[in-house]
């Protein structure tokens, strides 16, 4: 049975309402200053996308088992599957997904996002992920309970996996709409885009994760082979993100033309030195 006793820590809730949504403010104005020098909303949809997507977070709690503490001060705007929702929880999804995404995307654009450097980028998301829910599950406002794996300080380390994937896939994905986009109106595709990405990697590489901790009579073992599987796909699912970027940036293709054409013309000069 889900921790339904458990005593919510308000001023840890406090303390994270408050900070997240001061982050999300913050990347809302940096993201229309962006817009505005690029004349395109493209990284404010991005924002807005991430905040509305939050509203899918009550399937990904039952079917991660996640549970938010819902005794009397929680701060919630609706409840689903019998599960109250915190209002923490869309300003979480822009600096779990969009504050990265954003600058990946950016980079993408530029040009200076390589394969090798997308997959350190999922890196970062993860350890931005895990900083994040840990501080939320041992400050007392959630968990996920269960019979999960590969726990660090009662977080699942599949449950960072996945959202570094969702992280990718979203900042890949919006980033090639952007490229084919005729019209400023089309990028309103990211609010599309954003569950899209988010049920493909949390579903579509979680579903071994996800069936194992449901099952009527799961073991550990079974468990851990699940979880395993689940990271793999994850990885596979960046991987796949990972192929639409070209295998190095285009300033270190540069820097390699110059210096393969000095080379040439060092050549040449020597071969006339020696006629």
């Amino acid at each position: 049975m889900p921790p339904i006793d458990h005593q919510l820590n308000l001023t840890t809730q406090a303390i994270l309402t408050d900070f997240s949504w001061g982050l999300t403010a913050v990347l809302l104005l940096i993201a229309i200053w962006m817009g505005v020098r690029e004349r395109m909303p493209f990284y404010a949809l991005m924002v807005l996308a991430a905040l509305v997507g939050a509203f899918a977070e009550p399937l990904y709690d039952v079917a991660m088992m996640l549970y938010f503490y819902s005794t009397p001060g929680m701060w919630t705007h609706f409840t689903a599957f019998g599960i109250p929702q915190p209002i923490w929880t869309h300003s979480g999804y822009v600096v779990l997904y969009a504050a990265p995404a954003i600058y990946i995307a950016h980079q993408i654009g530029r040009g200076v996002m390589a394969r090798r450097t997308l997959f350190v980028w999922a890196g970062i998301s993860l350890l931005e992920s895990a900083a994040f829910e840990i501080i939320g599950i041992n400050g007392g406002l959630y968990s996920y309970w269960g019979p999960h794996v590969f726990r660090i300080l009662q977080y699942p380390l599949v449950i960072g996996v996945l959202e570094a994937a969702q992280v990718i896939c979203f900042a890949v994905a919006a980033s090639r709409l952007r490229a084919r986009c005729i019209g400023h109106w089309q990028l309103l595709g990211l609010f599309v885009l954003f569950p899209c990405t988010f049920f493909m990697v949390n579903f579509g590489a979680g579903w071994p994760t996800i069936i194992a901790v449901h099952l009527q009579h799961t073991s550990t073992p079974v468990v851990v082979v699940a979880t395993v599987l689940s990271i793999c796909f994850a990885v596979v699912l960046v991987g796949a993100a990972a192929s639409f970027l070209p295998s190095q940036s285009a300033a270190d293709a540069s820097g390699r033309s110059k210096i393969e054409g000095v080379q040439r013309v060092r050549g040449k000069a020597a071969v006339v030195e020696r006629g």
